[in-house]
């Protein structure tokens, strides 16, 4: 939702620090939870000043409810919130607690000082009212009051309100009335206001007093606005209080890319939905309301935008947590797990998500009696209906599983009971059986189902122009053709492949995207697919050079983002060239938007957009992701055209509407999506227009929604005769006027707001003036068919035959996905996986690591040893590393480093250069030192013999010596790691044997210690083996694959980083070995070869 109301304090506080024309505001905010004592500390004129106190929670008309304290003490004021403060109060059908209150000084006034501001939005700019007379008894402002019209882009004088605003007033506050409205407009206008009313506004001899205010702000602005804003409370609409639930979906939706929305409307219903799609969660509603389950309807939302696995399953969990929380119900509980057909949603992935809700919750959703109704399509639908079968299964919970074969909404009427639940779905064919031809051959049809190649070229053709069934209007143009060609804003390379499968599909004889730009990217080419060839489309850092190189391209698609759409836009709308655009962002600011259209209609310029898919003409062209999937594509016959043409608000019932109509007329001629902003780029009666004048459209189709007027003009042409083919309308969202409370749908300019807005109202109007109008969306397909079946009777319609689409091939990772290839790997991995929606170590996930606080030595376990160890071997592990992170810069590792450091070589070099140095004579000994002694002690050799055998095959006992530490000296390293082993380990028989030999050792020669190295050779192989965790097969494994060098490799890696650290930190130059301290020995005579 963009605009969005915002509490009186809220609205008063913004104006107070922005308004120039000084205004007296000061206030106090009481609620529950609010200490006297601090309060009037704060605001201490609450003891000195007679006071006003209200209730601040979107109530109107407080003063006829006397829901308002005027002129009262502050003992007076406390007496009268005694009873008022947390108290339920019913205002209108809502029902809600009071407790958000605004006390101000009482300010006395005549009558006569009392006026009336009131600002608001629409689509070709903002109007002022303004009425001498204000108060609570003012009546009908709109037939009383002046207006004053300022257009998009214009500008208000203080002159210009006087002479024409404020003409009525008393001339001794003409002035102060005109400097304060141009500066309150000014401020409207900065910060992004949709709407303010203030009655009255009091205007005394020298100050100026707002009594009552009501407002709302666009809260996509917020990226615009924020430092000015602050922090802005938006506030439910009273009756419906604040759920902990929501503001978490909130937030989730805050930090996506997606759209999740939930209000939840009854604890205790029975009847609970998980919609994805903005309209297709309010036409749920609709039908669950029309079939009577508006009392027991629990929630209103959505989830669509392509969510990832992980915030489907939060919303799920969140839903499902909600309607397991309350008492049974006696009926047992409904779940409908609905959606239209998706265009880019991966439908499985999404359903991975939910499924692991209903697993979490199973027992739960048993104990509740709760019956799940699914019906969904789109990408990868197939894999995700087959996987929720499966859970019904397990979870031992009755799910029904529905497709594209089924109605939108006819699982609503099986979970109320009116309509049977079917015991097989029709069966439809499958993404594989569309796009994968067994033969291998180009076109494998019968030749006797073959057509002509003359009979594939007329529907190609009358596509581009209209032919036959009469004569286009004057200057009729259609916006997309066969011919047409776009240019990409954005690295949206699934999209572009999406349209180029399509337009190959049609039988286009070149691609319809001529080039892709992208700012943030030097000029290139992109790689795609045109059928079975590889062809490349180029891509542009300028707009510019992009629409000089490619005159032909009229189009403009733009995947900007919704910070970024406008200044783009606005830069694509200075060419000439582009005669379309399409955006697709949701969440452009409407002002920014408004701004969009008024250029674009000076320019002659069509928008689509913003918040939309796009569009399609069947056989010519599509927009972007429109359509789906090619086996929807397919399936909906788009790749030629038929007789139909919609218009509709709503992206994702765009594909549902593709759905309907071809399974109930001969297929779609043009569809677009105008988008479900308050404000779209192009209105319903515009492309209503042209497909009037277009004949080669026979049938009409709108779907409309609750919010806005526009469907008013096509009642308006079909009066007048403008329009005269058959029009089946509906307009969604009937359910609204059956909430207590007021509910924001999906799209942003899905809010009635006045009676005339309502859908009822709309389709009563549209049905006057001869639309056929079916009674609910659940009966669309069988008035949508009605009405062809009569245009095919009179002759209006002659149906064509059949013309089959060529075979596009599917991309290998689609067809990965959907799993019917198989390849193998090149690589193998079994320590980590970062492809879900968390990261996981050997199969445990992250947030599971912090938790139990593992440290480095856990991680270590997990991604070395593919296990988790014990808590001690895990410390163990860290205190090797501590030990080994350095040893000096004398070492030849450190010494190596520190070289390459003041070569003025980067970390990564210096830091290899002194690990290349690791092996048996620096730090490698750990491997070795674990090998000779676990050798020796599986042998059975005594510690004597050991020693005795290794000097007579003339080897160094590997971990035993030290250049500096003795028996006299000891390596306090050892020492410590000692203590450590023989506290904690079950068992150390190496590390024993191991002690042994040193005692040989030390008695010939004082420093044959069990140095560093070797002692946590032997400790590893005593931990290993001994931990419990591994086989003594594997613990040897281990060992010989080399991970304990890995210890001192990591760890001494910590020493070298500091040592590189350090040299640049001492800025210390290039290094040069001193001639004193190199012995040069050259040869006195030298033999072999002399040349004389």
């Amino acid at each position: 939702m963009s605009a969005k109301a915002i509490r009186e304090q809220t609205g008063k506080e913004l104006l107070g620090r922005f308004v120039s024309h000084g205004i007296v505001s000061k206030f106090a905010v009481v609620t529950e939870n609010t200490k006297w004592d601090a309060l009037t500390a704060e605001h201490p004129w609450l003891l000195t000043e007679k006071l006003v106190v209200k209730p601040d929670q979107l109530i109107k008309r407080r003063g006829k409810l006397g829901l308002i304290k005027v002129n009262a003490t502050l003992g007076e004021v406390k007496t009268w919130l005694s009873t008022r403060l947390g108290a339920n109060v019913t205002v209108g059908k809502a029902t809600g607690k009071l407790n958000n209150f605004i006390i101000e000084p009482f300010v006395p006034h005549t009558a006569d000082e009392e006026f009336y501001v009131a600002i608001f939005a629409h689509r070709h700019g903002d109007t002022i009212l303004f009425h001498h007379e204000g108060g609570v008894d003012i009546g009908d402002v709109d037939a009383k009051a002046v207006k004053y019209d300022v257009p998009v882009f214009g500008s208000i004088s203080v002159d210009d309100i006087k002479t024409k605003l404020v003409h009525l007033a008393p001339a001794n506050k003409q002035d102060n009335l005109a400097n304060f409205i141009a500066s309150l407009f000014e401020v409207y206008t900065n910060l992004y206001f949709t709407y303010l009313e203030i009655n009255p506004l009091v205007v005394t001899k020298d100050k100026i007093f707002i009594l009552d205010l009501a407002a709302k702000l666009d809260a996509t602005a917020d990226f615009l606005c924020k430092a000015k804003w602050g922090e802005i409370d938006f506030p439910p609409p009273f009756g419906r209080e604040a759920m902990p639930e929501e503001a978490y979906i909130a937030d989730l939706d805050a930090k996506s890319g997606a759209s999740l929305k939930l209000t939840i409307l009854n604890r205790k219903g029975r009847i609970w939905t998980m919609v994805a799609g903005g309209g297709a969660s309010v036409i749920y509603s609709d039908t669950i309301c029309d079939l009577g389950g508006a009392e027991e309807l629990a929630n209103y939302g959505e989830y669509s935008g392509a969510p990832s696995e992980q915030q489907t399953y939060e919303y799920a969990k969140t839903l499902l947590n909600l309607m397991t929380s309350e008492d049974k119900h006696p009926k047992g509980k409904v779940l409908l797990i609905g959606g239209g057909i998706a265009n880019f949603t991966n439908v499985a992935a999404t359903f991975k998500g939910i499924v692991r809700a209903l697993h979490q919750f199973a027992g739960k959703l048993r104990e509740h009696n709760v019956s799940i109704f699914v019906r969904r399509a789109g990408p990868n639908y197939q894999e995700g209906l087959r996987i929720m079968r499966e859970e019904g299964s397990r979870l031992g919970v009755p799910i029904h599983v529905f497709g594209p074969e089924t109605h939108m909404t006819a699982i609503v009427g099986m979970a109320l009971g009116t309509r049977s639940v079917p015991a097989e779905p029709e069966k439809m064919e499958t993404t594989a059986n569309f796009l994968l031809d067994a033969s291998g051959k180009e076109d494998s049809l019968p030749e006797a189902a073959k057509p002509a190649a003359a009979d594939v070229q007329p529907a190609a053709a009358s596509a581009a122009e209209p032919s036959g069934g009469g004569q286009a209007e004057a200057g009729y143009r259609p916006i997309f053709t066969n011919k047409s060609k776009a240019l990409i804003w954005g690295m949206q390379s699934r999209a572009v492949q999406s349209m180029l499968d399509f337009d190959y599909c049609c039988r286009r004889s070149e691609p319809s995207v001529s080039a892709m730009v992208y700012p943030f990217s030097g000029d290139h080419k992109q790689k795609f697919y045109w059928g079975h060839k590889e062809i490349l489309i180029p891509l542009y850092k300028n707009l510019e050079d992009g629409i000089r190189k490619h005159p032909e391209a009229d189009i403009m698609i733009s995947f900007a983002s919704l910070r970024s759409a406008y200044d783009s836009t606005m830069d694509v709308l200075k060419f000439p060239q582009i005669r379309t655009i399409a955006i697709i962002a949701e969440g452009i600011p409407e002002a920014k938007t408004r701004e969009l259209i008024k250029t674009a209609d000076e320019k002659g310029v069509t928008i689509i957009g913003p918040a939309t898919v796009g569009g399609v003409k069947p056989g010519c062209f599509k927009i972007g992701n429109t359509g789906g999937m090619l086996d929807n594509i397919l399936s909906s016959k788009l790749y030629r055209p038929g007789s139909v043409a919609y218009v509709s608000r709503s992206g994702g019932m765009s594909n549902e509407l593709n759905n309907i109509i071809a399974r109930t007329t001969d297929g779609i001629y043009e569809g677009v999506a105008i988008g479900g902003d308050r404000y779209p780029g192009s209105t319903f009666i515009q492309h209503m227009l042209r497909y009037q004048d277009d004949p080669e459209v026979k049938m009409l189709v709108l779907l409309g929604e609750v919010g806005g007027t526009e469907e008013y003009d096509i009642c308006a042409a079909i009066q007048s005769g403008r329009i005269n083919k058959p029009l089946v309308a509906w307009c969604i969202g009937t359910c609204a006027t059956m909430f207590a409370s007021e509910v924001q749908f999906g799209h942003a300019g899905a809010c009635a707001n006045g009676e005339r807005e309502t859908s009822a109202a709309k389709n009563a109007a549209l049905k006057a003036i001869g639309a056929h109008v079916p009674d609910n969306f659940d009966v669309l397909g069988e008035k949508i068919r009605e009405v062809f079946d009569r245009l095919v009777e009179s002759g209006v319609v002659v149906p064509q035959a059949e013309v089959p689409p060529p075979t596009v091939p599917m991309d290998y990772s689609w067809a990965r996905e959907l799993g019917i290839i198989r390849k193998p790997a090149s690589f193998m991995t079994s320590i980590c996986d970062e492809r879900g929606h968390e990261l996981l170590y050997a199969g445990m996930p992250i947030t599971e690591i912090f938790e139990q606080d593992m440290g480095i030595g856990g991680v270590l376990s997990l991604l070395w040893f593919q296990r988790r160890l014990p808590p001690y071997a895990a410390k163990f592990i860290e205190q090797c590393l501590m030990v080994t992170a350095d040893h000096g810069p004398a070492v030849s590792g450190a010494h190596n480093c520190i070289v390459t450091a003041r070569a003025g070589k980067d970390l990564v070099s210096s830091l290899c250069s002194g690990l290349l140095t690791i092996g048996d004579r620096f730090g490698g000994a750990l491997d070795a030192a674990a090998k000779q002694f676990s050798d020796a002690y599986d042998k059975g050799l005594i510690p004597m013999e050991f020693v005795n055998e290794m000097r007579k095959q003339g080897k160094l006992i590997m971990g035993i010596g030290h250049r500096v530490k003795s028996i006299n000296n000891p390596d306090m390293r050892v020492k410590i790691l000692r203590d450590y082993a023989h506290s904690t380990f079950p068992a150390t028989p190496l590390l024993d044997y191991a002690t042994k030999v040193e005692k040989i050792t030390t008695s010939k020669k004082p420093n044959l210690i069990l140095n560093v190295d070797g002692f946590i050779g032997v400790a590893m192989v005593d931990m290993l083996r001994n931990c419990g965790c591994f086989s003594l097969e594997e613990a040897n494994e281990y060992i010989e694959i080399g991970a304990l060098n890995g210890l001192f490799v990591l760890g001494r890696s910590m020493g070298f980083i500091g040592h590189y650290l350090d040299q640049c930190r001492l800025k210390q130059g290039l290094y040069r070995h001193p001639w004193d301290d190199i012995s040069y020995i050259m040869p006195e005579n030298m033999t072999g070869y002399n040349p004389m």
